[in-house]
């Protein structure tokens, strides 16, 4: 229940922020479907919630809770004289949309409109939600008027305020004294008061700080002068890093929407001007004012939401893809990750070359990340600059480099991985192997034969010197069957007998050629004394086409 109330406030903002067709609304209304279907889930029956002035309670427990009154579901609710709410099963998908306009709109009453909660509900007639509310007059007409002869002259006599008022310690001479006021017959009653508290409530919780923001965006957007609006602009621009720096991150999202609306509805905006505060983005994008940015988000305690940090990272540019990149693997917020590596895929996608640009850095975190994300992305324009990475210092990025072209696997992809082949880290060297035998690149057949023909894989361990056999079988075709006869049968390409390792993987290449004559080497090297290698040959003969059996391991 409390994840549905969260889900319902941030539907309620939504709904006050956004039309029905944007895609932060209705990303909303799905979330907050979603919360009432795992909600049903639990429990079909009917969910009723007793309102407070600043809480609603399920079965005695608060599953919201707001202190603000401005911002209040329960408060907005209360003040109407609603007690308990209902939910039925079914309101998500009928009824939610209704309710979430009838409590913007209730929020948004002025003291003297003729609208209450109660009539907007009732013109709403929903039928899967329930309300129960108390009738305050009714109430109030309950309580006895004293009769006439209860009422005495003192009773009816002017109170003195003044006089009734003790000066407790001397007051300054420029301060007002409520004995040097007039007495007065009347104070305010209860109800005066408590406006005049709820007054005063609101005045201290408004955002001072955005309420500043909105007024120089209104006199820019209104104010036709040149001076006045470059010293607004000037303004705006100077407290951008003031807001980063307090961590109002929802601010800047605020002043980032505004330009944008400042454009579209000013009047007789200058170029200059209309430039100004189309680059205000671009400040975000520098690397000084970003990575002030992030720090400041991963160490927050409060942050914005979802919505809004989405907002905020989508307005970057293709100068802060280094950046992210480089911020990535040092962030420990999960939520924010996940927006930043998001920004990533969109400025990447939109921009490869700053992709390229980034794996050109120095420092190897940022290579690593921009080299796997060209992978996952599938870029072609970044496969030169994969290709240089795989002669990079790290083995580690080498790698990454490798699985990005497999993923990619244009020709010119498998032409760029051919050096990891003769690569000194035996993890490079496989996985390079292994995708050229995956996608059959025929024309890394030189590089590969001279590995299994040469020295160094013989010092292979059994995994990789298998690899490097089974590609030369898969490339090679009738071509390799005598050479690898040599090494199965007789005496090797340096004509001496080879280890049994050597000679199994030679009995698996065989197995990959597949032809009459490879299935005659395999069947000469049937009875062969060793173990492993009658092993192999058994294997590999039970895998050519049409092969019933095979020699036996």
């Amino acid at each position: 229940m409390e994840e549905l109330f969260r889900a319902l406030t941030k539907a309620l903002r939504a709904h006050q922020l956004y039309l029905r067709n944007n895609p932060v609304y209705q990303k909303a209304i799905e979330t907050l479907n979603e919360a009432f279907r795992r909600v049903w889930e639990s429990s079909a029956e009917p969910v009723v919630l007793e309102v407070s002035e600043s809480e609603l309670r399920c079965e005695g427990k608060p599953v919201y809770s707001q202190a603000s009154r401005t911002e209040s579901i329960a408060w907005v609710l209360f003040k109407d004289g609603v007690r308990s709410i209902t939910f039925l099963a079914g309101v998500e998908e009928e009824e939610i949309v209704g309710l979430l306009d009838v409590l913007h709109r209730a929020r948004t009453l002025q003291a003297d409109a003729n609208d209450d909660l109660l009539t907007l509900l009732w013109e709403k007639d929903f039928q899967r939600f329930r309300y129960v509310f108390q009738d305050l007059v009714s109430d109030a007409a309950e309580t006895p008027l004293p009769t006439a002869a209860e009422i005495t002259p003192a009773a009816t006599a002017p109170v003195n305020v003044a006089s009734a008022v003790k000066e407790e310690a001397p007051q300054d001479p420029g301060l007002a004294r409520v004995a040097d006021l007039d007495a007065s017959l009347y104070f305010l009653d209860e109800k005066e008061i408590e406006y005049l508290h709820a007054a005063v409530r609101e005045e201290y919780a408004q955002d001072l700080r955005r309420n500043v923001l909105s007024i120089l965006f209104d006199v820019l957007e209104l104010q036709p002068y040149a001076t006045v609006r470059a010293e607004l602009i000037s303004i705006v621009e100077s407290f951008l890093p003031y807001l980063l720096g307090a961590a109002d991150f929802s601010s800047v999202v605020y002043v980032l929407r505004e330009a944008k609306a400042v454009l579209l509805r000013a009047r007789e905006l200058s170029p200059e001007h209309r430039r100004a505060l189309e680059e205000l983005p671009a400040r975000l994008s520098e690397e000084q004012t970003l990575a002030q940015l992030l720090q400041s988000l991963d160490e927050a305690t409060l942050h914005p939401t979802a919505d809004e940090l989405g907002e905020l990272f989508g307005e970057l540019r293709q100068e802060a893809l280094p950046t992210l990149l480089g911020w990535l693997t040092r962030l420990t917020n999960a939520r924010v990750r996940d927006v930043v590596e998001t920004a990533i895929q969109r400025l990447a996608a939109a921009h490869p070359p700053k992709l390229v640009e980034a794996m050109r850095a120095a420092d190897p975190g940022m290579v690593l990340e921009a080299v796997k994300l060209s992978g996952r992305l599938k870029l072609e324009l970044t496969v030169p600059a994969l290709g240089a990475a795989v002669g990079h210092a790290e083995p580690a990025i080498r790698v990454a480099a490798v699985q990005a072209l497999a993923q990619i696997a244009s020709a010119a992809a498998l032409q760029a991985l051919e050096p990891g082949l003769d690569d000194a880290d035996r993890e490079v060297r496989l996985t390079s192997v292994r995708v050229i035998s995956q996608h059959r690149f025929r024309a890394a057949l030189p590089r590969v034969a001279a590995v299994v023909q040469g020295k160094s894989v013989r010092a292979a361990d059994l995994t990789e010197k298998m690899a490097f056999f089974e590609a030369y079988g898969l490339l090679v075709g009738d071509e390799g069957v005598a050479a690898l006869d040599a090494v199965l049968n007789r005496g090797g390409f340096l004509k001496r007998k080879e280890d049994p390792q050597t000679r199994a993987c030679a009995a698996m290449a065989l197995g990959r050629i597949g032809s009459p004559a490879a299935r005659t080497a395999l069947e000469q090297a049937s009875a062969d004394k060793e173990a492993l290698v009658r092993s192999a040959v058994g294997r590999a003969l039970r895998g050519l086409p049409g092969a019933g059996g095979g020699a036996e391991a």
